[in-house]
């Protein structure tokens, strides 16, 4: 089993679909407010100066600390795609968890209401293939919704699912997950065995678990995977897929904090 490690910031991902999905999310009454200027490819300015975060999405950004001389791929096209569709526009805001983050950004479901109809954000930037779903436990409102989007962009190779900077990695592959730590990834792989601490649940993919890719469970979590028919004890000879941040504890780990962050997939390896 692992030792316990660092929480890690959560995420999830998935295609885009039509706009009027988000009906079936349990969402507030909508704020009305225009927008003045967008400034990346998941962050609008509002005329008054509130700043909103499109929570849900995780445009195209390059890792932390990159220094290249060209452009990270989908970057600019996600924010000008963004500028677009919503700056000079009036937006309804729609929440389904925490209001603000830490630096008091709006976390918001934003439509733009233009000639009488709705665009839902997220939902458009996540059907082009320029957002990938990210989840916070505190804020999972609308993420089924946009996971069913992504996986069509993904299917059709949109955007970021046609480009190496963002392909989904092999669990297997520990070197290149290893040049990604502190970065949100998605991983696949089959489950080897199950690991339990006194405050963890350890899903290890190889036989190895000191250095091999996990996702750690806190145990006070588990009844949300549960509810959501994951049972992470049973998930032994299973393939899935995992969001999340990577980090390194006895080898790349991802912390999942919430359900949305795991995909049970068909079959396993060599089936």
């Amino acid at each position: 089993m692992r030792l316990p490690s660092l929480l890690a910031v959560a995420v999830c991902l998935i295609p885009a679909g039509p706009s009027n999905a988000a009906a079936t999310c349990d969402l507030s009454e909508p704020e009305r407010a225009a927008v003045a200027s967008v400034e990346d490819g998941e962050t609008l300015k509002l005329t008054d100066g509130r700043v909103v975060r499109l929570i849900g999405v995780k445009a195209p950004m390059p890792p932390l600390g990159w220094r290249g001389d060209d452009p990270w791929p989908l970057v600019d096209e996600a924010k000008d795609a963004l500028a677009r569709l919503a700056t000079g526009s009036e937006v309804e805001l729609e929440f389904g968890g925490h209001r603000t983050d830490r630096h008091d950004q709006l976390l918001a479901q934003v439509f733009v209401v233009k000639d009488g109809k709705r665009i839902w954000l997220q939902d458009e930037m996540i059907g082009r293939g320029l957002a990938r779903v990210y989840s916070l436990a505190d804020n999972t409102a609308c993420i089924r919704e946009l996971l069913d989007r992504e996986a069509e962009a993904r299917e059709k190779r949109l955007g970021v699912w046609g480009s190496w900077a963002y392909r989904i990695q092999d669990a297997s592959d520990l070197k290149r997950l290893d040049r990604l730590m502190q970065t949100y990834q998605l991983v696949e792989g089959t489950v080897t065995a199950v690991g339990e601490g006194q405050k963890w649940i350890y899903l290890n993919f190889a036989e190895d678990w000191r250095s091999d890719f996990t996702i750690s469970v806190e145990r006070r979590n588990s009844s949300a995977f549960t509810d959501a028919g994951i049972d992470l004890k049973t998930l032994a000879g299973k393939r899935l897929r995992v969001r999340g941040w990577l980090q390194w504890r006895n080898g790349p780990m991802i912390v999942a904090t919430h359900p949305e962050q795991i995909e049970l997939l068909p079959g396993a390896a060599g089936h």
